[in-house]
């Protein structure tokens, strides 16, 4: 029997878009940042989960869509996460998802994925630096609040 043992060629490459790097020093600068990643009125329609990017020294490399979902919820891969932030070479991220509710009070499920991808996370030596919940009023720091 002949089996064919090769696999596909992959190649990896990431291409920074910005030549002035915005750097978050605190959830704040992080809120200003991914706010207008919502195109108007999306913020209060549905669901989505977003993750920030950032180089050593703790500069905005860039963002990403992880998921979109419905109106109560949607679902994050950790696996996704992760890989987006090994393709940008980032050293630390900042979660981020939105309450259409306007409700900025963190569930089981914020909770528990919080925890998932930063013990994932530390096994490749990235920081997760945030847990942001937005709104269009405001927003919730899981580091802030000492849940982090």
């Amino acid at each position: 029997m002949d089996i064919d043992y090769t696999v596909g060629e992959v190649e990896l490459s990431y291409k920074p878009k910005f030549k002035s790097l915005h750097q978050v020093t605190c959830s704040e600068d992080a809120y200003k940042y991914l706010l207008p990643t919502y195109k108007e009125g999306t913020i209060c329609y549905k669901e989505y989960f977003k993750v920030l990017f950032l180089n050593q020294a703790k500069q905005v490399l860039g963002y990403t869509l992880i998921s979109e979902g419905g109106i109560t919820e949607t679902c994050a891969d950790v696996r996704v996460i992760l890989q987006a932030a090994l393709l940008t070479n980032s050293v630390a991220i900042i979660l981020a998802h939105n309450h259409p509710s306007g409700n900025l009070k963190p569930s089981r499920q914020d909770m528990e994925i919080t925890k998932q991808v930063k013990n994932a996370a530390q096994l490749m030596r990235i920081t997760v630096l945030d847990h942001l919940i937005l709104t269009d009023a405001g927003y919730y720091s899981f580091s802030d609040e000492g849940e982090l």
